[in-house]
């Protein structure tokens, strides 16, 4: 978001947790996405609590069935523009999306 501001870029902040994308939203990022689809989801404690593995998370439909069971999977910050879709990170890429 401060990025978005240094630029003097319009943006919404959408609270995954509070409002979790549903799955035609996560369909639509990752039809934007320039990042594999499996980078999506984070490899946390969660996800080895819950004994997931990268072929859990190797189609897009997996990605989007695993993230609308497991919000707190979704790897963060994610930016969508009219066009495309990255993860932010490292940050610099967010300026790069933004300011490009």
């Amino acid at each position: 978001m401060r990025i978005a501001e240094e630029l003097g870029v319009q943006a919404d902040v959408v609270l995954y947790l509070k409002t979790p994308p549903d799955a035609a939203t996560l369909r639509d990022i990752i039809a934007k996405l320039e990042d594999p689809v499996t980078d999506l989801v984070r490899r946390d404690s969660l996800w080895a609590k819950l004994g997931l593995t990268d072929a859990d998370v190797a189609t897009a439909d997996q990605v989007v069935e695993v993230l609308v069971r497991h919000k707190q999977l979704l790897q963060r910050p994610v930016v969508v523009t009219k066009k495309k879709a990255i993860i932010g990170r490292p940050k610099e890429r967010v300026r790069e999306l933004l300011g490009g």
